[in-house]
């Protein structure tokens, strides 16, 4: 009996962990204007440029459309969020902090900053009522 349920949650945890998630991306905005970063801006600046995609407390994908030293034009899309009205957009200014970069805007959760480490987009979303750290990747 014990052997059977180690046995089984053992199964169920390999299963989570290893399991790839997939997240399904929504079709894409009507109005997207993708236009590319401009040659000269910092490479540091134009790695946030692109779509992004993961999963916090609901699946997210992003679209950085267009960026320049002093603001950025994003494309947010959430699932399964009562009321949310698919796609929303949004202008977040460039902050540059050292030889690093950041994009900030307040949003309808509040504030939020976008950093890049690595491969990685982080987005940290906080507000009074709560919250939320999520990890980000690129998607061709």
């Amino acid at each position: 009996m014990k052997t059977s349920v180690v046995s089984a949650v053992s199964t169920l945890l390999v299963g989570i962990l290893f399991c790839p998630m997939v997240i399904a991306a929504p079709s894409m905005p009507s109005d997207l204007q993708i236009v590319q970063p401009d040659p000269s801006l910092p490479k540091e600046l134009s790695a946030f440029f692109g779509k992004w995609e993961g999963t916090g407390r609901m699946a997210y994908f992003l679209i950085v459309e267009r960026i320049d030293t002093e603001k950025a034009n994003l494309c947010i899309w959430e699932s399964s969020y009562e009321g949310a009205p698919g796609w929303a957009r949004y202008d977040p200014q460039v902050i540059k902090e050292g030889k690093k970069y950041k994009l900030w805007y307040s949003g309808r959760y509040g504030s939020c900053e976008l950093t890049l480490k690595g491969e990685t987009l982080n987005w940290s979303r906080r507000s009074p009522l709560g919250s939320e750290d999520v990890r980000l990747s690129r998607v061709p």
